[in-house]
């Protein structure tokens, strides 16, 4: 007999393909309706709903009934974590999609993840935080009290107070090494979308043009 909370059974909704495309699709951070998610997993939205129904039970995503529609996202960041290692985990071993190039060179260089910053970006800049001594190396990072001192003169803000880490690491699927979430990863991605360094499309793309890629590097030394 198994102790502890059944991974089977999570691991069934998350295995299901059309369920699996679901998720992708809504770890950019917003929500979706029930027609744009059937068109993402390639389903009928009577399928999508019962899909969808079983996604809620489960925790793994959010309802929400806005004027005629219903609205669906990821239930926590830790959902987004899990789909994030898992997408690491298929990019070791070969499963994955066939995708455009330009897409793919795209979503590597930066992307969302839930609400913060991933791809090579994001990668580079956790491991420049780490060997400046902004947050400390690990499982576990923290900030620095030096490492708020330089975020604060960069305009980076800082939530005051939360349920939510104030930083934690988050393996990148495509880099496979570590980027930052928590409340830094997304005031850091909120920070470059304010200052105009880049753009956010309809996917998941964060766009850099030249001008804003030579700012952000200044700006975290890179």
């Amino acid at each position: 007999m198994q102790d502890g909370p059944s991974i089977s059974r999570v691991a069934a909704l998350i295995g299901d393909p059309a369920r699996a495309n679901m998720l992708v699709a809504l770890m950019d951070g917003r929500a979706l309706t029930v027609s744009e998610l059937a068109q993402c997993a390639g389903v009928a939205l009577p399928t999508a709903s019962g899909h969808l129904a079983r996604l809620s039970d489960a925790g793994l995503v959010v309802p929400a009934r806005q004027g005629r529609h219903r609205y669906f996202r990821l239930d926590d960041g830790d959902v987004a974590a899990a789909i994030e290692l898992l997408m690491g985990i298929a990019e070791r071993t070969g499963a994955k999609p066939v995708r455009p190039g330009p897409r793919d060179a795209a979503m590597r260089e930066a992307r969302v993840c839930y609400d913060h910053l991933a791809g090579d970006r994001a990668v580079r800049l956790a491991e420049r935080f780490v060997a400046d001594g902004v947050v400390t190396a690990g499982k576990a990072p923290r900030i620095t009290e030096s490492g708020r001192a330089r975020l604060d003169t960069i305009g980076v803000a800082l939530p005051a107070y939360g349920r939510r880490p104030e930083c934690r690491t988050c393996l990148d699927w495509s880099e496979r090494r570590n980027h930052l979430a928590g409340a830094l990863g997304a005031a850091i991605l909120q920070h470059v979308l304010a200052q105009g360094w880049a753009t956010r499309g309809p996917g998941r793309v964060i766009a850099f043009d030249a001008a804003g890629a030579a700012a952000f590097d200044r700006a975290f030394g890179l």
